[in-house]
Parts: C-alpha cells; structure tokens; sequence
C-alpha cells in the first residue's frame, strides 16, 4: 500500500459507507428490525414438529394461535436456522400464560402429529416491561461509551480528531445495525455485548494510528495531508494483520457454532470488517478534514475581528 493516498481519495471512502448505510436504510423501511422477545417482550416457542418446517406450516401455526388464543397473540413463526424441522413462534409483546401454552402446545399436538412432551421444545417468557428496559439499556450503553470515549480522545489528541474517532465509531454501529436489518438477525441482549465489543475493538484500532499520526506531526516537516497519509500507511499492515487473526477466530465460531452463537459471531465478523475500514479509510482522512474545516472557521472568525 504505497500509494494508498486516503486523502485524495476521501470521496470514494466516504461514498463506499453512504452506500452500505443507505442500504441499511432502505432495508429497515421495508422490513425493520427483527427484535427478539429480549427487547420486545411475550413468548418464545421453539417445537420439533417432526419434519421440515414449510411457510405453509408456519401459517397454519398462525391460524392455530389465532383460533385457540386470539389475534393479539399471533406474531410471527419461522424455520429455526440450526434445524430445519425446529418452528420458532414469537407472540409479540403479548406473553403467554402457563394455560395458554398448554392449549397451544396440545393444539400443535395435535395438527403435526406430536408429543410435545417427547420432542424437543423450548419456551422463553419476557415481560414488555422488562424487554423496554433492556432496550433502554442496551442504548444508553452504547451512547455512555461513545461520549467516554469523545472526552478522552479530545484530552489525549485533538477536538479533530475525537470527532473524526466518534463519527468512526458511529459509521461502525450503522454498519452493524444495517446488516443486522438486510440478515434480519434477531436482535436481543447479543447486541449490546456485540456493539460495546467492537466500538473497543475499533477505537483501539483509531488510537494506533492517531498516535503514529501525532509522532509524525512532530517530525515530519510537511502538509498535514501527507503526514495523515504517511501515518495510515505505516500502521496499514499492522490494523490488518490484526483484523485477519480476529476474523480466523471468530469465523471458526461463526462455523462450528450453534445458532444461537453464530447469531452472536456475525454480527462481530461484520463489526471487525467495518472497524478495520473506519480506522484506516475514514479515521485519520477525518481528521483531516475536520481540522481543516476548524483551521478555516478559526480563520475567517480572526479576520472579522481585525476588520
């Protein structure tokens, strides 16, 4: 990468994340989010019904729930990712009852053929209030980290660069929630834990090569275009040696897993690929750009008050 000139370059890197943001966009109106009974709250059932599970399965199920318990109930029923005879059903922010399972499930029984006593079935319960809370948490956390980690970047480096290192560090969370709106991945308490991960992961990243940024400021008589250039690539082979070895690892979890652990390990595949581009495409071109853009208001604000 000798010729990487990220400053040159700015609109191609900016243009690559408005387009992957833009799809998130685009997906999240049609389709939203696919949120868990974790934030959500109601009731979680996952039944073997003994074969593979068909969309007209899935709305029989449905119409099932909606004969025996009422409309508010039906929610949605899908295939389960990690087995093809497993119907996931969620009611919504309507809970279930233990009566109400009970009718459900002997209704199920009898529709596919099954005991539910003797296959696999598996039922989680979430209160509305308690899935609001989490939600709240799970922001709250997010926005906690990012302001921590604004202050301590603007004392150790400059205003610039906290900016450009937080716009990052947003760039990385949009990514995340873009993929995880196109996948429909559930989103439950995984993501809190997925999206501190990899604001750490990628802000560890920034800070490389803010500080390569600063010695070579202190050394380098030249623009500070070149010095930022200069800075990204020295650092390159390093963020990127680091983002592979991370990638090896995680993507044997995402392999070898369970769905449940592979819903947990895309989501951080997806957050380290769009850590590693922020911090090498976008961190220190931002910076430049933002202490530019301060330099000139700086400026012009001396000039009014000469005149």
């Amino acid at each position: 990468m000798k010729n990487l000139d990220i400053i040159k370059n700015k609109k191609i890197f900016i243009t690559i994340a408005a387009v992957f943001i833009l799809a998130g966009i685009v997906s999240f109106a049609i389709q939203q989010f696919n949120i868990d009974i974790d934030f959500s709250g109601g009731t979680e059932i996952q039944l073997n019904i003994g074969k593979e599970v068909t969309n007209d399965d899935c709305n029989k199920i449905n119409d099932i729930i909606e004969e025996k318990l009422g409309k508010k109930y039906v929610s949605s029923t899908t295939k389960s990712s990690a087995d093809a005879n497993m119907a996931v059903i969620r009611t919504g922010t309507a809970e279930l009852t233990n009566e109400q399972q009970a009718t459900l499930l002997e209704a199920l029984d009898t529709e596919f053929g099954i005991n539910h006593n003797e296959v696999e079935c598996e039922i989680n319960s979430v209160s509305a209030t308690i899935g609001s809370r989490l939600l709240k948490t799970a922001i709250w956390s997010v926005i906690i980290a990012i302001v921590l980690m604004l202050v301590y970047i603007a004392i150790r480096f400059k205003f610039a660069s906290a900016l450009a290192a937080v716009t990052c560090l947003c760039h990385d969370v949009l990514i995340m929630l873009t993929f995880y709106t196109i996948f429909q991945i559930p989103v439950n308490t995984n993501i809190i834990a997925a999206l501190l991960t990899i604001l750490g992961y990628s802000i560890n990243a920034t800070i490389i090569i803010f500080d390569r940024v600063r010695e070579n400021s202190r050394r380098m008589d030249t623009d500070f275009a070149d010095v930022v250039n200069a800075s990204v690539r020295e650092t390159f082979t390093r963020s990127l040696n680091t983002t592979l070895t991370t990638l090896f690892t995680i993507g044997m979890i995402y392999i070898l897993g369970v769905s449940s652990i592979r819903n947990f390990a895309l989501p951080i595949i997806i957050g380290l690929v769009a850590g590693f581009f922020s911090s090498v495409f976008l961190s220190g071109m931002l910076w430049y750009v933002y202490d530019k853009a301060f330099s000139k208001s700086k400026a012009e604000k001396e000039a009014k008050a000469e005149k």
